[in-house]
């Protein structure tokens, strides 16, 4: 008979159980991402929410800053008092309620809706990453833990490129309230997915004993949670904006007490964890920049692809696409043009607009949040091949190099959308959908160099009694970096020459890019320190 530690070749059983578990979570967070903003904008008599552009990119970057804003609460729980496969069902089942409670066309229920989302990720997210971590401490695995994150990343984006035709298909033909009621069942698969094969986790799930000077779990909840509603609270009623809108200054100041608690932490560690700390502090503040130039693909790349792309389907296709509910149709009824068809032939050239009563059929909007998650898939075995080559000719980057290198990739792929602008001469007409996906495709790269190193980093460094709170940390450079996502989208509408809006993306990138090759001397001496690589 086998037992849980049982391997499957290089990696632990137990990783594909937590593939398949993330694999379905996934399918649930990003169908309601993908369509989140669509769903926003959309008129209240169409069953949309009838936001205004600004108040939409508001609402979704603090939706996007909380929901990894509140990891580093799970993580605690999870270190202190629950384990992590506890807070993990927690958190499934928060979610799933969550994405229920969207279906419903309220505007209270909206808002509660995303507030269990929130809390359900916060309490999912950074331990289900944390076991991730642990399977690989047994001596069998430890050298494959970068590529056994990169493999557990390609099920989150397995989920993330499936869930997107899911979303077109219920959404066209029976609503949003549809839509959102699939990814509730999508993570309630996972939720069972995860208690079935429990079994194969369970001796990674350890919580290590507090040491002395160790803060207590009420002190930290208490010096942490009450400051941070009272920084909320003071950002908010603060007269005027600093950061644009009221609720982008409620949630940075809110952010302040959190950051100060993980200075703390460094501060206050003994010798042994001190530069370990401040190595993944360094790498989280990098990390920052990364997640507000790529989680514009919910945002302004959405509004891109709504926009200013040219959607329109071969004639050959769209019998089949509206089978499938896959295509939107826009018809030229002149006078009495509905908006959605007005505003996407404003930049079509004449020749191809159709005659009066005519209609063309579009690639769902929503189809495009696929092309990241296909790149993904396509693109993790090719990756994690590329690295087990460079480790047998003894030459593979360390781990801090890798997310570096990313973040360089990342700052070409805004490039790519500089060209896009150039080609239709700053949104005059149409852009072809091999933009996009161009785009995509190289931003895709330099996420499967950073992503999954980040968590492996983590897992790595992280003293063992506070792996899931450093995880917090990790999503927490993660939350304040959506929402920053949100406030650079925001400030779409007020460029004139909107190529300058992705170089100024490019920038940022290539900032953070250099800041970590500055510090990458310091970083690969604190891993050997530890003997890690």
């Amino acid at each position: 008979m086998q037992t849980p530690s049982a391997s499957t070749g290089k990696h632990p059983k137990g990783l594909y159980v937590l593939f398949f578990t993330e694999m379905w979570e996934r399918f649930g967070y990003y169908l309601m991402l993908g369509i989140f903003s669509l769903y926003m904008l959309d008129s209240w008599d169409n069953g949309g929410m009838g936001f205004s552009a600004l108040k939409k990119s508001d609402i979704y970057g603090t939706y996007l800053g909380l929901v990894y804003l509140t990891p580093f609460l799970g993580g605690l729980l999870a270190d202190r008092i629950l384990g992590f496969r506890k807070s993990i069902l927690i958190g499934g089942l928060l979610m799933a309620s969550g994405y229920l409670t969207l279906a419903v066309h309220e505007v209270t229920t909206f808002y509660l809706g995303l507030l269990l989302i929130i809390l359900g990720n916060g309490m999912f997210k950074p331990n289900i990453s944390t076991l991730v971590g642990n399977l690989y401490n047994d001596d069998r695995y430890r050298d494959h833990k970068d590529a056994g994150f990169n493999i557990f990343y390609m099920g989150i984006n397995i989920g993330a490129f499936v869930c997107n035709f899911v979303a077109a298909y219920m959404q066209i033909n029976y609503g949003w309230g549809h839509a959102f009621a699939a990814a509730g069942v999508g993570m309630l698969i996972g939720v069972a997915i995860f208690v079935s094969g429990s079994g194969w986790v369970k001796h990674a799930d350890v919580i290590k004993p507090m040491q002395p000077g160790d803060m207590g779990t009420g002190k930290i909840l208490l010096s942490t949670l009450v400051p941070m509603f009272v920084f909320g609270l003071l950002g908010y009623l603060i007269p005027g904006n600093v950061l644009g809108t009221d609720t982008n200054d409620a949630f940075i100041f809110g952010c302040i007490p959190v950051v100060a608690f993980f200075i703390y932490l460094y501060i206050k560690a003994n010798a042994e964890d001190k530069r370990p700390i401040g190595a993944l502090l360094a790498v989280f503040g990098c990390l920052v920049i990364f997640w507000a130039v790529f989680h514009q693909n919910g945002d302004a790349l959405t509004v891109w692809a709504k926009d200013h792309t040219d959607r329109e389907m071969p004639q050959a296709l769209g019998k089949v696409a509206d089978d499938l509910g896959m295509a939107q149709t826009v018809t030229n009824a002149g006078a009495a043009m509905d908006e959605k068809s007005a505003h996407y032939f404003a930049s079509l050239p004449a020749d191809r607009i159709p005659a009066e009563g005519q209609s063309l059929k579009l690639y769902s909007t929503q189809l495009y949040q696929s092309i990241n998650p296909f790149w993904v898939v396509l693109l993790t075995p090719v990756i994690v091949g590329f690295w087990g080559w460079m480790r047998s000719r003894k030459r593979e980057p360390a781990t801090p190099t890798k997310i570096a290198i990313g973040l360089v990739i990342t700052a070409l792929s805004a490039l790519v959308m500089v060209g896009a602008v150039w080609a239709t001469n700053n949104l005059e007409t149409k852009a072809s959908s091999w933009w996009l996906i161009a785009s995509y495709g190289v931003v895709t790269v330099g996420e499967l160099c950073l992503s999954p190193m980040g968590l492996s980093l983590v897992s790595k460094l992280s003293p063992p009694r506070i792996t899931a709170l450093m995880m917090g940390g990790f999503f927490l450079s993660t939350s304040v970096g959506n929402k920053l996502s949100g406030m650079l989208s925001g400030l779409w509408e007020g460029f004139e020459d909107k190529s300058h809006f992705f170089l100024m993306n490019f920038v940022l990138a290539l900032a953070a890019a250099l800041m970590l090759f500055f510090l990458l001397r310091w970083l690969k001496a604190v891993m050997a320190e530890k003997n890690i690589h």
